[in-house]
């Protein structure tokens, strides 16, 4: 048989039909099975966990068919508890499949602690912008007899002595000692 007399057979186009017939059945039954294995078209509401505990929003994510999964902490905020969630992702209200991660951020115990510089025989205006740059606040200004007008003499933090290195929690309050630019008394 020539192979053109084989492909006007009646046997060739009865062989393609029924190849044609199970590709249609054969994605016919994997649609099905990726449709029942990925659960199309169940979806979970993710929850809003702003403001929440970390025990708070496990049980509310546990609730919901999700998984916790925490990221680092960032810059303390004063305006959440320690170790609320500060931000979430995906956000509240969204539509996820069930089992999907929440990245979840925590806000820190604290603020996180900066070095102090050693701004001692700096003036005071130029001691003032460097600290503010570091978030820390100015406090107490106290003056001593000193020829160096508005000369950084000391530092203190709640009564104690700061000394080159030490560290500190931003915003903390650090009071100056400057001189007076009167000569010291003998």
């Amino acid at each position: 048989m020539s192979i053109i007399k084989f492909l006007i057979s009646k046997a060739f186009f009865k062989q393609i039909f029924l190849a044609i017939v199970a590709i249609f059945v054969l994605c016919f039954i994997v649609l099905k099975w990726l449709s029942g294995y990925t659960n199309h078209g169940d979806f979970e509401t993710v929850p809003d966990l702003k403001g929440k505990s970390i025990s708070v929003a496990e049980i509310e994510l546990d609730e919901n068919n999700l998984v916790m999964q925490i990221q680092d902490s960032a810059n303390f905020n004063p305006n959440y508890p320690k170790f609320a969630v500060i931000e979430q992702e995906p956000l509240a209200g969204t539509q996820v499949k069930e089992n999907r991660k929440i990245y979840l951020t925590l806000n820190p115990s604290g603020y996180r602690k900066v070095e102090v510089p050693d701004l001692r025989e700096r003036t005071f205006r130029q001691a003032k912008p460097n600290l503010e740059a570091l978030e820390f606040k100015v406090g107490k200004i106290t003056y001593e007899d000193n020829i160096g007008k508005d000369l950084v003499l000391k530092m203190y933090h709640k009564g104690k002595l700061l000394q080159s290195g030490d560290k500190l929690p931003k915003t903390s309050v650090i009071d100056l000692v400057l001189g007076n630019g009167n000569r010291p008394r003998k």
